[in-house]
């Protein structure tokens, strides 16, 4: 076996074993009275998410503006303009909005994760928590895990009204559309399950953002330059795997209608 085959092969194993005492910490431990603290996931929906939502925002507007726009260049030359806002309602559902809000919370939240216990992991602090008996995956993982969960699904609700928003202002001051009528098109162009769709997309990415810059993280080797290669590979692996399973899950829900 060669050394590159070893390698992935052992930060595979990290990684489901990061996984299995997740899914340990969370839905096993608690009934044997081990519990979880909620203050700290608290703090981290506040650092992971409430921080991010500036940026969410802005992003989700620009992805509304630009839709809108380059729907009206090419539905105006065949006079269905009318259409505009179904293109902008379901594009925003279905993939855009997951996606694109995902790629910044990667961006911003899972490096700043993957630093941050990097960083401890390199001054032995979470060998520290180990020496006081404290499992650093209860510690350290499930509440950022937790509020990784809950706050990458709201952020990408959020975007959606967001990004609707900024169809409508192209729509409502270039265009002249009426707002009700942009309203109601939008509305009627879209079902319950294109809403779910995209939230099951954005619980999905969620876990792989979050577990993947926790292992990178809990796994840092070396001084300072480790944990920013830790860091670089994190994003980098975030951002292939998001994309990947973004398309497995766009395919079965295409075959699955």
């Amino acid at each position: 076996m060669s050394f590159c085959a070893f390698r992935t092969r052992h930060a595979l194993k990290n990684y489901l074993q990061l996984n299995l005492s997740l899914l340990y910490w969370i839905l096993v431990a608690p009934f044997t009275g081990q519990f979880f603290k909620i203050a700290p996931i608290f703090r981290q929906m506040v650092s992971i998410g409430v921080r991010a939502a500036p940026m969410v925002a802005l992003t989700a507007f620009s992805i509304g503006v630009t839709l809108a726009m380059q729907a009206a260049h090419s539905l105006q030359q065949l006079g269905a303009e009318m259409y505009i806002p179904d293109l902008v309602m379901l594009t925003l559902l279905r993939e855009m909005g997951p996606v694109l809000i995902a790629v910044i919370v990667i961006g911003r939240s899972g490096s700043a994760v993957a630093a941050e216990l990097g960083t401890m992991k390199v001054s032995e602090e979470i060998e520290a928590l180990e020496v006081m008996a404290i499992n650093p995956i209860q510690y350290l993982v499930v509440p950022r895990f937790l509020a990784m969960l809950v706050m990458l699904p709201a952020l990408t609700i959020m975007g959606d009204y967001i990004g609707v928003l900024g169809g409508w202002a192209v729509c409502r001051f270039a265009l002249d559309f009426n707002t009700a009528g942009y309203v109601l098109r939008a509305l009627e162009s879209a079902d319950t399950w294109d809403l779910y769709s995209g939230m099951i997309k954005s619980v999905v990415f969620a876990w792989i953002v979050i577990t993947i810059a926790c292992n990178a993280g809990l796994t840092v080797e070396g001084g300072a330059e480790g944990v920013g290669q830790a860091t670089t590979t994190s994003v980098v692996q975030a951002l292939l795997s998001m994309l990947v399973m973004n398309a497995v899950l766009t395919g079965i829900f295409f075959f699955s209608a």
